[in-house]
């Protein structure tokens, strides 16, 4: 396959993104992505900034292939967190939310690529508009906070309403994925689940285990953890987050809030802030204020902790169709490989 628009703009070899995914995303499977030719995206929500310049150094130590950092847009040091990929030679910045303009101006003016993800049309618009690089597009079949469009609905959407390069997330797992989003005139698709449950990355075996175990239907979207639609693995905390009264779940975020905001280096203040910024235009209560700012201690419970019963697992409906653990380098190879094949075939037949 030749270049794409993603791969001539980031400069990697093949137009497949590793997303930022929080606690998963650190230096080792940045780093084996990278090596492997495709985008490597670091999570720094759950980093403190001294820890955010000493992962970019990590992965800079372990490959000289270019990569990503996501960045919370919404963030209280958002600014802070941004010179510091200036400073370091970031090749690509990543957003969860859409960067205000000054911020996209500040990184292009750098040189850094600026790629936010988006979930709706109008919200691509935008960001072209400010000058965004490119966009990530995720349907409602993506891992995480998402939407309710489908990823076959969304993209040409989204394709057919920006002149930038736009990649596919939410759905994508193999080589025949790639071919589909290409088709639909994706410069590439972009992956989280798939990267996940590879040997590279760092999340413990027994919850790697869990995500292989799952069918499609073990998948649900849950507005339990913080009042906004999240697709994961059912489990029986999500089911208990479901079944809790305020009171309990006033509790409950309190003492996360606490946990987060000792590893993320915030004051009371800014984590109060960032939960106010999701709360912003959502009908949430003040324990899902708190949620949304410390979603991540959940997460952490599982991804770093092995604690499925106390954590929740954040998954894209493919983890009920993958059943294996390939190394990075060994998971691009074949997805290149069956695109390759996949779209031979499709000339053939023309």
């Amino acid at each position: 396959m030749r270049g794409t628009a993603l791969t001539r703009l980031t400069g990697v070899r093949h137009p497949v993104v590793q997303t930022g995914m929080g606690w998963v995303a650190g230096p080792r499977l940045v780093s084996a992505s990278a090596n492997a030719g495709a985008l490597g995206i670091l999570a720094s929500a759950t980093m403190t900034p001294d820890r955010l310049r000493e992962a970019v150094r990590e992965v800079k130590s372990r490959t000289g292939a270019p990569f990503g950092v996501n960045l919370r847009a919404d963030a209280a040091d958002a600014g802070d967190r941004v010179r510091i990929l200036i400073e370091e030679g970031v090749r690509v910045a990543s957003f969860a939310l859409a960067p205000s303009r000054k911020l996209i101006g500040e990184l292009k003016e750098a040189g850094v690529v600026v790629m936010p993800t988006v979930g709706a049309r109008r919200h691509a618009e935008k960001v072209a508009a400010w000058g965004a690089d490119a966009v990530l597009v995720q349907g409602a079949e993506g891992g995480g906070h998402t939407g309710e469009v489908a990823t076959t609905v969304l993209l040409p959407q989204v394709v057919d309403a920006v002149r930038i390069p736009v990649v596919a997330a939410g759905g994508f797992f193999d080589g025949r994925g790639l071919a589909a989003a290409l088709a639909y005139g994706a410069a590439g698709v972009a992956m989280g689940t798939r990267f996940l449950l590879t040997s590279d990355s760092t999340v413990p075996d027994a919850v790697k285990a869990r995500y292989l175990a799952a069918t499609v239907r073990d998948v649900t979207v849950t507005r339990a953890v913080d009042g906004l639609p999240h697709r994961m693995l059912r489990t029986d905390l999500v089911d208990a987050l479901e079944d809790t009264g305020r009171a309990r779940a006033l509790v409950r975020a309190v003492r996360a809030a606490a946990g987060f905001r000792r590893l993320a280096g915030l004051t009371w203040p800014q984590l109060v802030r960032d939960g106010l910024a999701l709360k912003h235009g959502k009908d949430l209560s003040w324990s899902q204020v708190l949620l949304a700012a410390n979603t991540p201690m959940l997460l952490k419970s599982a991804m770093v902790d092995g604690r499925t019963d106390l954590g929740v697992m954040a998954s894209g409906q493919v983890a009920g169709v993958i059943d294996d653990l390939p190394s990075c380098a060994e998971l691009v190879e074949r997805i290149m490989k069956e695109a390759d094949e996949t779209l031979a075939r499709l000339t053939a037949v023309r």
